[in-house]
C-alpha cells in the first residue's frame, strides 16, 4: 500500500457479525489504517458525523435496525458524510442488489467471503480517487483565487487559464490512469469469480457437470414438473463394468483416459437439452429433459451401452468394458432429488444383479428388495460376530472307479431367527461390502480342518474343493496365510483345491495369474467353476495353471436334449484333456445324464444323484454307506 495513502487514513467498519470484524479489524489495522467500528447502522451514523472517516466499510444486511442499503442513503443526505466513499460488503450478487446499493450512494462492492487481496485493492483505488478529488478541489480554488488577484491583467489571466488547463489535463490522465486500473481489476476477479464457479460445478477430469451441478439442475426440472403436470423427465445412472480391474491391471493413467473416453461417447448419444454428470469413481448420471415417453429415453439407454460396448484404444491398449444403467421416471412423484437418486442407484443395482450390460427401469417393489438386502448385510455382520455361518459339504465322485473323491465346501447362513440363508442371496452382498475376506478365511480354515479330521477317522485322502471370490484372490497376504492354514492342520496341500470363476481370468496379463502360479508352485490344485459361462478367451486358457474344468450344469441339465449340447461338452471335455486337465460335471441328476457324462470322458461328477449338499455329520455318514455298498455302480 502506498505510505502516502496510508496518511491520515481513517477506515469505519460498519458489520453486526464480530468475526468479520474482528478480521477486517487486524488485517486493516496491519496495514497502517485507523480503524473505527459500528456494529449498526445507528451507531455508524453517528460516528461517520463526529469522526469523519476516509471511507466506510459497510455491510449490507444487519438485522435487526437499519440496513445497509438505508444507512448509506441517510449518509447522502447529510451535507457533513455525504462526500465519504462508501463500498458494500455482501454474499448477495444478484444485478438488483448492486443496483440498488449503487443508486443509494456506494461506489463499490466488496463479496463475502472476504478475500484480502480484492479488499486491498478496492480500498486502495477509492482512497486514492478521494485524495485526488479533494486535491482537484483544493487546486481548483487557489487557482480561483489566482484568477481574481490577476483579473486585471489579460495577459497574466490567460497564461493562469494555460496552466490550469495543464493541471487539469494532468490531473485527468491520473483519473484515467486510476479508473482504467479499477476497470482492470474488476475484470480480472470476474474472469477468476467465473473459472471458480466453473470449478466448482465440473469434472477436473472429464469436463461433464458434477454432482453439485447435476442436483442443481434437477432441483431447477423437477420445479418445472410441479408446476406443469404434464412435463416429463427421465434420470437414469450408469454405473462401468470391470473399472476397477482396468485400474488394476493398466494403471490409474489408463483408467483415467477410460472415463474421459467413456464421458465423450455417452454424451455424443445425447440431445442438446439434455446433461450427463460424473458423480464420482466411474458413476454418471443422466437427466433427460422434455422426454416424451420411455421408449425414447431406452433408445438412448441402448446406444449408450452399446457405444461403452466397443473396444478402447488408449496408449496402445484395448480396453474392453460394459455398464449397467438403473432408470426412474418423474411419473412416480418425486419432491426431493435424494428421493430419485436413491431410487435409481437402486434400479442400478438390480440391473447388474441380470448380468453385464443391463438396465433396469425403477419400481416401488424395489425398495423392498432393498431393504433385505441391507437385512442380509445386518446378519452377515451378525453372523460374523456370533460365528453363525455353517459349512455343508456335497459329494464329488470319481465316475470311472465310482469311488468318493472328494467334497466341495459350500457355505450357509444362519440369521438370528435361525433361518438358512442360501449363498446366492449373501454372497454377492458380502463381496460388495468387503466381508467376504473375513468369511472366506472361516471358510478354508473350518473345511481345511474336516477334510482333516475326515482323513483321520476314514484313513482315506478326500479332496476338499473350496470356493474363491475374485475379491479374495487379490488379497495381498492370500498365499502366505494360506500356506499358513495348511501348515497348521498338517494338510498336503495336494488335498486343497481352489475354485474360482471363469471371470477371474480375463486375460493372461491381470495380477491375477501371478498369485495362481504361486499357489500352484504351492502345491494347491486349481479348478475354474462353471466354464463355458464366464468371459475367459480360450486362445489363452493355456497360460493359466489350471488342473480341473467344471463343467457348469445348465450344460449337464440340457444335455441328450437339445440338439448341440452334448456337442459342447464334448469339446470343453477334449479341450481339457489336450491341456491336460480333468474335468468334473456339476448338477448331475438322471442316471442318462452321469452314462452320457462317463461315455463322453467326464471323469468326475457331483449333483443330487449321489448327494445334495449335507451339514458335516450327514456327510460323515454319507461316505461311510457310500464306501460300503458302492451306490450308483453304474
Amino acid at each position: 500500500m502506498n505510505s502516502e495513502l496510508l496518511e491520515n487514513s481513517t477506515i469505519l467498519i460498519v458489520d453486526d457479525n464480530p468475526d468479520n470484524l474482528d478480521v477486517l479489524f487486524d488485517f486493516l489495522s496491519d496495514e497502517g489504517f485507523e480503524i473505527l467500528v459500528a456494529t449498526g447502522g445507528e451507531s455508524a451514523l453517528e460516528k461517520a458525523e463526529y469522526a469523519l472517516p476516509d471511507l466506510i466499510l459497510l455491510d449490507v444486511m444487519m438485522p435487526p435496525g437499519i440496513d445497509g442499503f438505508e444507512t448509506c442513503d441517510r449518509l447522502k443526505q447529510n451535507p457533513i458524510t455525504k462526500d465519504i466513499p462508501v463500498i458494500f460488503m455482501t454474499a448477495l450478487s444478484d444485478v438488483e442488489h448492486k443496483v440498488k446499493g449503487l443508486r443509494s450512494g456506494a461506489v463499490d462492492y466488496i463479496t463475502k467471503p472476504i478475500q484480502h487481496e480484492e479488499v486491498l485493492v478496492r480500498v486502495g483505488i477509492h482512497l486514492r480517487l478521494k485524495n485526488l478529488l479533494n486535491l482537484y478541489n483544493r487546486q481548483n480554488l487557489n487557482l480561483q483565487a489566482e484568477v481574481e488577484d490577476r483579473v486585471f491583467a489579460q495577459s497574466a489571466l490567460q497564461k493562469l487559464t494555460t496552466e490550469l488547463e495543464q493541471r487539469v489535463q494532468e490531473r485527468t490522465r491520473e483519473l484515467t490512469k486510476t479508473l482504467e486500473a479499477l476497470q482492470k481489476s474488476q475484470e480480472t476477479l470476474l474472469v477468476r469469480e467465473q473459472s471458480l464457479i466453473h470449478s466448482a460445478f465440473h469434472d477436473a477430469l472429464t469436463e461433464l457437470p458434477n454432482r453439485f451441478y447435476f442436483i442443481e439442475r434437477l432441483t431447477q426440472v423437477m420445479a418445472i414438473a410441479y408446476d406443469n403436470p404434464n412435463y416429463f423427465y427421465i434420470v437414469f445412472f450408469i454405473d462401468l463394468e470391470r473399472f476397477r480391474l482396468v485400474n488394476d491391471t493398466f494403471g490409474n493413467y489408463i483408467g483415467d483416459q477410460l472415463l474421459k473416453n467413456v464421458a465423450h461417447r455417452a454424451k455424443s448419444c445425447l440431445r442438446d437439452q439434455d446433461t450427463i454428470a460424473r458423480l464420482g469413481g466411474d458413476d454418471f448420471m443422466v437427466l433427460l429433459e422434455t422426454a416424451t415417453n420411455i421408449g425414447e429415453a431406452l433408445a438412448i439407454v441402448e446406444k449408450i451401452q452399446a457405444q461403452l460396448r466397443l473396444p478402447f484404444i488408449i496408449q496402445g491398449y484395448e480396453v474392453i468394458t460394459d455398464s449397467s444403467v438403473g432408470i426412474t421416471i418423474s411419473t412416480i412423484g418425486y419432491e426431493r432429488t435424494e428421493d430419485i437418486l436413491t431410487d435409481v442407484d437402486t434400479a442400478m443395482y438390480h440391473a447388474k444383479a441380470k448380468g453385464k450390460g443391463s438396465y433396469e427401469i425403477f419400481v416401488p417393489s424395489m425398495k423392498t428388495q432393498a431393504k433385505e438386502k441391507l437385512q442380509i448385510e445386518v446378519d452377515l455382520k451378525w453372523a460374523i460376530a456370533n460365528q453363525k455361518f455353517v459349512l455343508f459339504y456335497q459329494p464329488i465322485i470319481d465316475l470311472s472307479t465310482n469311488e468318493i473323491y472328494g467334497f466341495e465346501a459350500l457355505i450357509r447362513l444362519k440369521n438370528n431367527a435361525n433361518e438358512i440363508i442360501s449363498p446366492a442371496k449373501f454372497i454377492p452382498i458380502a463381496e460388495e461390502t468387503g466381508l467376504i475376506k473375513e468369511i472366506g478365511w472361516w471358510v478354508i480354515e473350518t473345511a481345511c480342518e474336516q477334510i482333516c479330521q475326515w482323513q483321520k477317522f476314514f484313513d482315506v485322502k478326500l479332496m476338499m474343493t473350496i470356493n474363491l471370490s475374485a475379491i479374495q484372490l487379490r488379497q495381498i497376504n492370500l498365499v502366505k496365510r494360506l500356506e499358513h492354514i495348511l501348515n497348521h492342520f498338517s494338510l498336503s496341500k495336494s488335498l486343497v483345491k481352489l475354485e474360482i470363476t471363469e471371470s477371474c481370468l480375463i486375460d493372461a496379463a491381470s495380477p491375477e495369474l501371478k498369485v495362481l502360479k504361486q499357489l500352484k508352485n504351492l502345491g494347491i490344485k486349481l479348478c475354474i467353476d462353471d466354464f463355458g459361462t464366464g468371459y475367459s478367451s480360450l486362445s489363452c486358457l493355456h497360460e493359466f495353471p489350471i488342473d480341473t474344468l467344471k463343467i457348469d450344469k445348465s450344460f449337464v441339465n440340457r444335455i441328450g436334449k437339445i440338439t448341440g449340447d452334448t456337442e459342447v461338452v464334448q469339446t470343453i471335455i477334449t479341450l481339457a484333456h489336450r491341456l491336460g486337465m480333468d474335468v468334473v460335471a456339476e448338477g448331475i441328476e438322471t442316471v442318462m445324464q452321469l452314462r452320457l457324462l462317463k461315455n463322453l470322458g467326464c471323469e468326475l461328477g457331483q449333483g443330487y444323484l449321489f448327494a445334495k449338499p449335507l451339514p458335516v455329520d450327514e456327510a460323515t455318514k454319507f461316505v461311510e454307506t457310500w464306501r460300503s455298498q458302492k451306490i450308483l455302480n453304474i
